[in-house]
């Protein structure tokens, strides 16, 4: 089978790869959909990111969706046929944060297209995968290339519910990436009384608007549209920081109510913060890391026509163009949501 292996920064090859065998508890997927996420673009771009680097040859990718194509003794639930997101978490259930009910937390954990442990964790921009049935959500309506976008999906889910409540409340999205561009289709889902977004270039902000962001807000071409969003100690009830931008989560703090939640997704390094805007307004700062059962409830969500995501794929490549996909991803005026078609 062809598989897409990262060797160093710049250094992409599609090579030929034993298939696995299918052992108890198995299945094989014939993967019909990858999409390229931001750690895949680190891995290509820079060799890793932070002290994550490359070591090894490994296969990248872990947003990742296809078709049931064999099944493994024990296997039920499942069938040949089947369209399934494949989970690429796998927690080793065994670790106290296990234990816990925080399986995002694993002290153990395995996931696809990971440089973090050595020998590295390869990932699914594969032909064909071999992988634990439990870490496959089947579909009904869904084709693969909407399934694969339920992994990212999972991470916007699960910083919602880091965040509560959000019906009534209005809610700030900084940085429309992929993940921010996300969470505002998640913070629309979950009945947030208005939703404003920002970045500082205008095309992933026409995207957001379409995934249902009431206003898209340039914040490089018009740096004082939020200003009056400060006054009486601010009017958001909920940031999700999605940047990675310290100048980004200094501003939003200044806008976010007292006893308002700031959600951090955004990865920028240490940052500095106004310790006496945080305890004179009895602000929440939290973080928010992968997901666990948002999985399955994005896939759900995407399956049952819950959300429209399609304004996220901005380009599709078949693997043996696979470069030229990583390419144009690289660029965020281009690409929201760049996919492999194996």
């Amino acid at each position: 089978m062809r598989a897409i292996v990262i060797h160093a920064a710049k250094d992409l090859r599609i090579e030929e790869r034993e298939a696995e065998p299918v052992g108890p508890g198995q299945v094989a997927v014939r993967i019909g959909s990858g999409g390229i996420c931001g750690s895949d673009l680190h891995y290509y771009n820079h060799g890793g990111f932070g002290a994550v680097r490359l070591r090894e040859p490994m296969v990248l990718g872990h947003e990742i969706a296809g078709t049931v194509a064999e099944l493994g003794p024990g296997v039920s639930g499942l069938a040949v046929g089947m369209r399934v997101a494949v989970n690429p978490s796998r927690p080793c259930r065994h670790c106290r944060f296990c234990l816990r009910g925080l399986p995002n937390q694993c002290l153990n954990m395995r996931f696809y297209g990971s440089a973090m442990p050595m020998p590295h964790i390869q990932g699914g921009f594969r032909e064909r995968l071999v992988c634990d049935a439990v870490q496959c959500v089947s579909a009904a309506r869904a084709g693969t290339d909407e399934l694969a976008l339920a992994e990212p999906f999972a991470v916007a889910l699960h910083a919602v519910s880091r965040a509560g409540a959000l019906p009534g409340r209005r809610v700030l999205v900084t940085g429309c990436g992929p993940i921010g561009a996300l969470v505002v289709a998640a913070a629309r889902l979950a009945g947030a009384a208005e939703v404003v977004a920002t970045d500082v270039v205008d095309e992933p902000l026409e995207i957001v608007r379409r995934l249902g962001a009431d206003r898209a807000v340039n914040v490089a071409a018009e740096p004082a549209t939020l200003a009056p969003e400060a006054a009486e100690k601010g009017r958001f009830g909920v940031m999700f920081e999605c940047s990675g931008n310290e100048r980004a989560l200094r501003s939003g703090l200044d806008v976010v109510e007292p006893r308002g939640t700031v959600v951090q997704l955004g990865l920028g390094g240490d940052v500095a913060l106004p310790q006496n805007v945080l305890v004179a307004k009895e602000l929440a700062l939290v973080g928010s890391f992968r997901f666990h059962d948002e999985f399955a409830q994005a896939v759900a969500l995407i399956d049952r026509q819950r959300v429209d995501l399609a304004p996220m794929l901005t380009g599709r490549y078949d693997i043996a163009d696979a470069v030229a996909a990583f390419e144009h991803a690289s660029d965020r005026r281009r690409a929201m949501k760049v996919q492999l078609a194996f």
